[in-house]
Formats: structure tokens, sequence, C-alpha cells
């Protein structure tokens, strides 16, 4: 009787879903704190209501002694919370993004990229086979861009072509950004531009305040060499300025130039850049108006940098160099994974105790503890960053990297679709990937009040950065305008899943 008992129990436990034993885990624990407030809450209003008259003045009595105690606690109290309210933090909030789409004649598909490679006479047949293997297998798809310098045969690339190209990005961009939040040109206060390979003088910084006569006080910025994450520095620079400048708008510009970086060598690993990198760019607006709130989409919650570039092996993974013909190119180490992993690591412990739920840190605690502490042999911990966030948006750096993340953080092809839409659509345009993502998540409709949006980006250095933001409204796609709109029904689209490559 007792053993039959036994196995019905067992078949019970064994039918039970146990997400369920989960979800009401992490409940527990994330809500511990108001469960156990919620007894006194309501014992201490059923004790006041039942005091007579007489107990009440006893008390009022008896506090009359202690009116200066008292006193002097209200003052302090008062004192402390004057001095929170003027020192904490501004909140800075995302009025609106927008990313260049250019126009359909500056469209390379893969037949094109190849028969510019090959006309170029520049590549031995052994690494024209290369890049076309690449290419198969970089997660692309056919309607990428390249600036016209490159499109034509031969290619004319130049200092006059790569300031076109840069000029059409950004002001494509930002003519659309001001069109869509309607702030004029001259109540900008703040300009953070980053580019990584094309620094001319004037800067590109100087370029926009040039072209939409900023005013002459503009705080500017151009970051240069920074790799693929620059635009989540830029956004960190821009917030570490907002704090300062009251009521104030801050423009930052993310793009990457190919015209003058285009590789004509014959350097494997510096080839690999010509397969993935395109031509794009985002312009995002930032503010810590307060009236501006009610118009943003999103607050800025927090920003992580990690920066590996003590370590030799690190700092060397992607390089700018001559090749043996000396000839300029972006190398990519075979340790780039490997040190992409090491930096995605360091970023996400510094990140994790600021946005995952207590239940989560309980967990990778007590499996720490038992790992290092008492030598236990089980895995390490890896948390949930589904709790934490709604929404990835990870650097369309290529396939292998956003392999090896959905893998490490356990994500789902949902979580996933973004970016790899993005490298497909888009291709690897270096520090705005991360924005197009966000517009595709837009443009299908998936923002709602307040969701939580993860971006991470990898760039040369090697650095790892993280930037989080919470969504203010809901995002109806029928009122935006971004690059995804008149195709967005089209995706997602099924990508062979084949190895690749990282760029950053």
């Amino acid at each position: 009787m007792v053993v039959e008992k036994m196995n019905k129990l067992t078949k019970f436990l064994l039918s039970m879903n146990l997400k369920y034993v989960k979800v009401g885990y992490h409940y527990l624990i994330s809500h511990a704190m108001f469960i156990l407030l919620v007894p006194l809450l309501t014992v201490v209003p059923v004790h006041v209501v039942s005091l007579s008259v007489e107990d009440a003045m006893q008390l009022w009595n008896n506090s009359k002694f202690k009116i200066v105690p008292i006193v002097t606690c209200s003052a302090l109290m008062l004192f402390l919370s004057t001095i929170y309210i003027m020192t904490k933090p501004r909140k800075i909030n995302l009025v609106d993004f927008s990313c260049y789409k250019p126009d359909p004649s500056f469209t390379c598909p893969k037949e094109l990229f190849m028969h510019i490679s090959i006309h170029s006479r520049s590549f031995t047949e052994s690494n024209l086979g290369f890049q076309k293997r690449i290419s198969e297998r970089s997660g692309l798809g056919e309607k990428t861009y390249f600036p016209r310098a490159l499109l034509e045969i031969p290619a004319k690339p130049c200092m006059a072509e790569a300031r076109k190209e840069a000029e059409m990005v950004m002001f494509g961009a930002i003519d659309e950004l001001l069109a869509k939040t309607c702030v004029k040109a001259h109540d900008i206060g703040i300009l953070v531009v980053n580019c990584s390979l094309f620094n001319p003088t004037p800067s590109l910084s100087a370029m926009i305040v040039n072209h939409y006569k900023l005013r002459e006080n503009v705080l500017s910025y151009n970051l240069g060499g920074m790799g693929c994450s620059a635009g989540l520095i830029s956004i960190d620079l821009a917030k570490q300025l907002l704090q300062v400048q009251p009521n104030s708008y801050a423009l930052v510009v993310s793009m990457e130039n190919i015209t003058l970086n285009w590789y004509t060598g014959n350097n494997r690993s510096m080839l690999v850049s010509n397969c993935i990198f395109r031509m794009g760019g985002a312009a995002i607006l930032l503010s810590n108006r307060s009236s501006d709130r009610g118009l943003s989409k999103y607050q800025l919650i927090h920003t992580v940098r990690t920066h590996k570039g003590a370590e030799n092996r690190s700092y060397g993974c992607v390089f700018q160099e001559e090749d043996e013909a000396r000839k300029i190119g972006v190398a990519l180490s075979k340790d780039v994974m490997a040190v992409a992993g090491e930096a995605l690591k360091t970023n996400i412990t510094t990140l994790g105790p600021l946005v995952l739920p207590m239940s989560e840190q309980v967990l990778f605690f007590v499996t720490l503890v038992s790992r290092k502490v008492f030598n236990m042999k089980i895995k390490p911990y890896i948390p949930d960053f589904k709790l934490a966030f709604e929404h990835f948006c990870i650097h369309a750096g290529g396939r292998a990297v956003l392999d090896e993340i959905e893998k490490n953080l356990e994500l789902t092809e949902w979580h996933m679709e973004p970016s790899r839409m993005t490298l497909y659509r888009f291709g690897n345009t270096s520090s705005s990937s991360l924005w197009y993502e966000l517009a595709y998540s837009e443009a299908k409709g998936r923002i709602k009040r307040g969701d939580r949006i993860w971006q991470i980006a990898f760039g040369s250095g090697f650095k790892c950065n993280s930037v989080v933001w919470k969504a203010l409204r809901s995002i109806d796609p029928a009122k935006e305008k971004n690059p995804w709109m008149e195709e967005i029904d089209e995706f997602p689209v099924q990508v062979p899943s084949v190895a690749s490559t990282i760029g950053g």
C-alpha cells in the first residue's frame, strides 16, 4: 500500500510542469520584501484604530516630553531628502532615433560584390574563392548597400567620395530625425559623432556643425578608432554631459565609412571585412528636459562599459595595419571569439546585479559558493537574462558572434530575430547596427510600455559595452517611419545555419 502511494506521488510530481515551480520561486524571492511587509502594514492600522481616546491622549502627553528629538529627527529627514533630490542623477530620455536607408541604386547583391572583386584585379584566384565562401556563409542577404565609389568598375575610392558617403549617411539620418521630432538644429547643445576608420580634417562633427549651422557654444565630440561598440560609448558620453547641462538636447550620430576602407590586398584575415561591412548610419536624440518625457520613446536606465585593452591578446585581436604589400586593412585574429566571450563575461558580471531579479542573483551566488568554497562539481549557473529584458539588440557583427551569444545566454530565435534580420538585410553597419535592430522590433509592433531593452556591442580594443533602456510608451508601427516599414511583412526570413565570422 505504501509503495503504491509512493508510485502515485512520483507520477504526480513527474506530470507537473516544472516551469510553474520556477515561476513561483522567482515570484516569491522577487517579492519577498512586499510579502513580509503586508502583515506589518495590516497590523499597524488595526492597532491604531483600536486605540481609545484615553490611550491617544496618553500618547500625546508622553510625546510632549520628546518634542526636541522629534523636531530634530524631522529636520534631519527634511535636510537629507533635500540633498537627495538636488544630487540625484537627471533622467535621460531618448526622444527618437532614425536609421539611414540608402537609395536602391546603392544595393550590392552577392553576385555584384564578386563581380566588383574580380574586376578590381587585386585578388588572387584562391582569395576570390575565399571571399565568395565568406559571403555565402556570412548571413548577409541580397539587398545590402555599398557606396557609389565602390560600385563603379573599376572602383574609385578617394577622399572626395568618402566625404560624399559620410554626408549622405549622416545628413540623411539627421534630416529624418529632426523632421520626426520637430526639434530645431539650433536647440542642440551636445553633439557626439563616432566613426572608427574615417577621420578627416575638419572632423565629421565639424561637418555636421557647418551643415546645420549649430550654435557656437555647442559641445561637439568626434570619436574615432573605437570599433563597433563606439555607438554605445557615444550614448554614455552624452549621458555624462547631460548630467551637467540642464535642459539640453544631445545628438548622437553613429556610422562607419566604407569608401576608403575597401581592402585590396591578399591577407585573408583582412579580407573578411570586405565581405561583411556595409553602408549605414543612425542618429539618436537624447534629452534631459522634463517637458520631453511625454514625447520620448525610452528612458536610459544603465550604461556598462568593459575594456580589456590591458591584455595584449585582447588589444591586438582587431588591428588596423599594413600587410606585406603595404596595403592597409583591418586584421581579425583567430582569438577574436574567445576574447569576445571573455569581455562579455566581464560585462554581464557587472550588469547582472543592476538588472537581474533577486531570485536569479540568489541562484548565481549559491552556485558560486558551492563551486568555489565547497569544491562541488556542478556547472556554473548562467543567469536567465530573459527575466530582466523583453528585447535584445546584439551587434550584428557576424553570424558566429550571434550564434555564440544565443547559446551562452540561452536566448530563443524570437529574441535573436532583430539581430539576424538586421545582419541579413543591412549587413554589418558597425556601431549603427543596434539601432536598425531596435527599429525592427518597433516595426514589428513588439515594443510595449514598460519593456526593457538590452543593447550590447563588441569593438576593437577590445571592448564590450551595454546600454539598458525602458520603453516609456507602446510603439505603434502605423505611426512609425523607419527603414523596415515598407518591407517588414517580408521578415523574418530563413537564413541557412552555417559558421561565419565576426567583425568589430
